[in-house]
């Protein structure tokens, strides 16, 4: 909200402050202080040299030039004035507006001025006459961006050669204050101007407590009706009649709502949302000529349509709350009013509202008919139906005073202001949270500052929680209904730099847990091996598993569906880590990247055959006890913490040292083994068929007898589908499925050399390199240090249907140096071990 600075220290009472006059950057800094967020505060632009009021004497029209240019006498005063000849008591200007006449107020620039802009007037010849200065319009002042007319005072604002920088306020500053949802009084003076004397320890003057004189009441003003089903609170009406239609605007309301971003119209409509800035209460005006009959405030009938004041015809839904008479909606409640009964240029008879409306039907039709407006924003937030009152006559007063207008007697007050709900609380409940002891008094006080009606009982001799105190929200804080709400409220207005900063004192023996360290072990080593880290998001759109190819029955298809997702797309939790992977795979692709090797460690929920049961909502004023956290628990569905990684493009990169190398699946499967060898658990490798890889380039991984995931390179047409890079690979292994052992298997250093042999055999082609290493490992026995596969070959040499497979084998003996009749023997016996379980032969 724009709001400013002289408008709210209207209401603050700074006379006993002592210092200097408060500047506009001190006020920004105590709302600062009491929580608002001020996002700037802007200077009115000033301006230097003889700013001054004047009169237009005369007009002459300059019609030999093809765009409207006018030669005006304008009186500036006698200071100003031309002392003799024939315009003796004016001043010639030469002007390209026409929306003004003889007779009327201007601002004029005299030479000598520099406005906003570094914009210097002097004297010039122009159009065949001397240009004695300038007639100002609104964006020449720096006042806005209205360039259409030169700015025209109402009469009597100032006599001629008054001294306009003072009329127009350009000392003042604006404070652009960005308003959270649940302080929705700030969106007025009155609740800014509280806040500011809460910031300040300044008495503090209600605008709406202000009395007006008007008549007392006699009936109704209009009749109206609620309709339950509406859900709205309170409608408040004042009628005033005979109002000038002609009469302008005051210009310290009409600067007022220039500096607040509200463009001035006419009186009639001036005067509500000058009332709705000051007070916060939103209002619409009515040509109660246009208006048949009762007022009614229902919701809308199914096919109904009202024609908003744009002009535009919107359908109504059964959902909207509207104010409708005898003709039907007038007006769609807190949003925008109906064009049929709109106060216009003749409008004399005028009905004023003032409504409590249901916050979130408001909120519901403003984004349903995309009509954001500056009521709305405020009924969204909750308006005190206290006010309503306070604001038609606020209104009724000024139109009566500024537009000759007569103010009837009656008053329509349908509905009600609700009796706020108590709220109990400790007296000493701040202390306690804020870790301090506040000054005796300062609770209660600073709990009457905000309107809190507040009383204390005496502590109970035989209770030993200590006073406390029952504290009455005012009906403007619909967001105090809690003990928590109040302390609240206490620490800002005494200042959260008081509250002391001290870091709890660490536990001896205490840090992280053993999975948490073997958590951050497999980060670092992924991203020692070149791997980088993303965090995807963990919500899948239901598309993508069809996109994997993923079988009807495929377990991972079992997702949880989210009650309010964030993307409408995407409403399920993840349970593969592959598509947040393959997402940021698509990005990066898209912005360039071609060479990438992702990885990321999360969890993915698993839900259960079946629906968990519900878990209970847990009180937040007391921490639960065990048995309430395992009813929580139990209802969670099962979240296994998970690492994935992809491949795409190059994995050595082409240089002057060669030509690079692409990423394949034994990347994918090597990177998944890294990951086994950080938790100390050696992986072995099988082929599988498991989407979405491909079917022969697919590797199950396996610890022991467990499956713990796969990896490989994916399959052709989720490449496709998902436009990924192609051979793109990637592998995903459940951390949870292997040992968290705390003594991991030290490697033995041997000082022993070792004993360097290969081996080639011959065996059918589909049997993996996998088991034959797992052969020749288990025939070598316990010298068998490592087993390495080199060379592949495949050819008539060898027969069809065979390949032959070359492996060095290296032996080693902890405590002795081997022979090589001990190495041949060992490497025989591996030999014969591949032939028995794969049929292999020496080649």
């Amino acid at each position: 909200m724009r709001v400013p600075v002289s408008w709210l220290l209207e209401h603050v009472d700074l006379s006993s402050q002592e210092g200097p006059e408060l500047s506009a950057d001190a006020v920004g800094e105590a709302l600062i202080r009491v929580g608002l967020e001020v996002e700037d505060v802007v200077p009115v632009p000033t301006t230097t040299g003889p700013l001054v009021v004047g009169r237009v004497a005369s007009i002459e029209e300059l019609t030999e030039f093809k765009k409207p240019i006018r030669y005006c006498r304008v009186d500036v005063g006698p200071e100003h004035n031309e002392a003799d000849g024939d315009h003796a008591g004016t001043r010639g200007i030469v002007c390209g507006a026409t929306n003004f006449a003889e007779g009327d107020l201007v601002v004029v620039a005299l030479p000598g001025v520099v406005l906003p802009g570094d914009f210097a007037i002097a004297a010039r010849k122009t159009y065949g006459h001397v240009s004695d200065g300038m007639i100002c319009a609104l964006d020449e002042l720096g006042l806005g961006d209205d360039h259409s007319g030169i700015l025209v005072l109402p009469p009597g604002t100032a006599d001629p050669g008054d001294d306009a920088a003072e009329l127009l306020g350009l000392g003042d500053a604006v404070l652009d204050i960005a308003v959270t949802p649940d302080r929705g009084y700030c969106l007025s003076v009155r609740g800014l101007a509280r806040e500011l004397a809460c910031a300040l320890d300044a008495p503090y003057g209600d605008p709406a407590a202000l009395g007006h004189g008007l008549p007392a009441e006699d009936g109704e003003a209009w009749p109206v009706r609620l309709d339950p089903a509406s859900g709205c609170r309170r409608f408040v009406a004042r009628r005033v009649t005979d109002l000038d239609p002609t009469a302008p605007s005051p210009w310290w309301m009409r600067r007022r709502l220039l500096l607040c971003g509200v463009r001035p119209i006419s009186l009639a409509v001036d005067v509500t949302n000058y009332v709705m800035l000051e007070l916060g209460q939103p209002m619409h005006a009515y040509d109660a000529a246009t208006v048949t009959g009762d007022v009614v405030v229902r919701r809308a009938a199914a096919d109904e349509k009202i024609t908003t004041l744009d002009d535009a015809q919107r359908a109504l839904d059964v959902d909207d709350v509207v104010v409708t008479d005898d003709s039907g909606p007038i007006g769609l409640a807190g949003v925008m009013g109906g064009a049929s009964t709109e106060v216009g240029t003749g409008t004399s008879d005028v009905l004023l509202e003032a409504a409590c409306w249901d916050a979130p039907s408001v909120a519901r039709a403003a984004r349903r008919h995309r009509l954001p407006s500056e009521a709305a924003r405020r009924f969204e937030r909750e308006v005190d139906p206290g006010v309503a009152r306070a604001a038609t006559d606020r209104a009724a007063w000024l139109l009566a005073h500024y537009g000759s207008a007569t103010v009837t007697a009656g008053v329509t007050d349908e509905g009600g202001v609700p009796a706020p709900e108590p709220v109990v609380m400790a007296l000493d409940l701040p202390d306690r949270v804020a870790g301090t002891r506040y000054e005796r008094g300062a609770v209660v006080r600073r709990l009457n500052q905000i309107g809190c009606a507040v009383e204390v009982a005496a502590a109970d001799p035989g209770d030993s929680g200590g006073a406390g105190l029952r504290a009455v929200p005012p009906t403007w804080r619909p967001d105090l209904t809690r003990p928590a709400d109040l302390v609240e409220e206490v620490l800002r207005l005494e200042g959260y730099a008081g509250i002391p900063s001290e870091l709890p004192a660490a536990q001896p023996g205490t840090g992280l847990t053993l999975g948490q360290r073997r958590r951050r072990q497999v980060s670092r080593a992924l991203a020692d091996a070149g791997y980088d880290e993303v965090l995807p998001s963990p919500f899948v759109a239901p598309a993508v598993f069809d996109a994997f190819g993923l079988d009807a029955d495929d377990d991972r298809r079992n997702a949880l569906r989210l009650a309010n997702p964030l993307d409408a797309d995407r409403s399920l939790m993840a349970t593969t880590l592959l598509p947040g992977l393959l997402d940021a795979v698509v990005r990066n692709v898209s912005r360039g990247l071609r060479d990438l090797a992702l990885y990321q460690v999360g969890q993915v929920v698993r839900p259960g055959p079946g629906d968990p049961p519900a878990a209970p909502v847990l009180p937040v004023d007391h921490r639960p006890n065990a048995a309430a956290i395992a009813s929580v628990l139990e209802g969670l569905p099962a979240q296994p913490l998970r690492v994935g990684a992809v491949l795409a493009g190059a994995w050595e990169r082409a240089g002057w040292w060669g030509p690079g190398r692409a990423a394949d699946w034994a990347d994918a499967i090597e990177a998944a083994r890294l990951v086994g060898r950080v938790y100390g658990a050696e992986l072995t490798v099988a082929s599988d068929v498991h989407a979405p890889w491909h079917p022969g380039r697919c590797a199950a991984l396996w610890f022991g007898d467990v499956l713990v995931g796969h990896a490989g390179e994916l399959h052709p047409k989720v490449l496709e589908a998902l436009g990924l890079p192609a051979r793109t690979c990637a592998m995903e292994v459940e951390l949870d499925r292997l040992p968290l052992a705390e003594d991991r298997p030290v490697p033995a250093v041997s000082s022993f050399p070792p004993v360097l042999l290969d081996v080639a055999l011959v065996l059918d082609e589909a049997v993996p390199a996998a088991t034959v290493v797992s052969a020749l490992r288990d025939g070598g026995g316990d010298l068998v240090e490592d087993v390495r596969l080199f060379d592949v070959y495949a050819g008539p040499q060898v027969g069809e249907g065979k390949r032959s497979l070359a492996f060095a084998l290296r032996l080693r003996a902890p405590d002795r140096t081997l022979t090589l009749e001990e190495a041949s023997a060992r490497r025989d016996a591996a030999v014969e071990t591949a032939s028995e379980r794969v049929g292999a032969r020496l080649r």
